[in-house]
């Protein structure tokens, strides 16, 4: 499993990096197809309500799936984003099974 991260405009956070790590390992684990992961962290000062954006990119063959989402902070953001990866990675699951 292979992760990056990239912080943008933000601190690096240690303790961000593992909890991303640990749900996406959830994925890698039941998705034997992933080869890696893009994670980005972005805050966006124009938003107060929410603001804390959270976008991954996951390499699989065929075309990446990529997924990203906006909340009030970037642990809900995680679990937001990894939930809408789920949902593609079950799809493409589908399209190999046929063949």
């Amino acid at each position: 499993m292979i992760v990056n991260f990239q912080y943008v405009g933000l601190d690096v956070s240690t303790s961000l990096s593992a909890f991303t790590e640990e749900k996406l390992e959830k994925l890698f684990n039941r998705y034997d197809f992933l080869i890696s992961a893009a994670v980005h962290f972005k805050q966006d000062e124009k938003d107060h309500t929410k603001g804390k954006i959270c976008n991954v990119e996951l390499s699989l063959p065929g075309p990446r799936i990529f997924a990203t989402s906006n909340e009030r902070n970037f642990e809900v953001s995680v679990r937001e984003t990894i939930s809408d990866l789920e949902r593609q990675l079950k799809k493409r699951k589908e399209v190999y099974k046929t063949h």
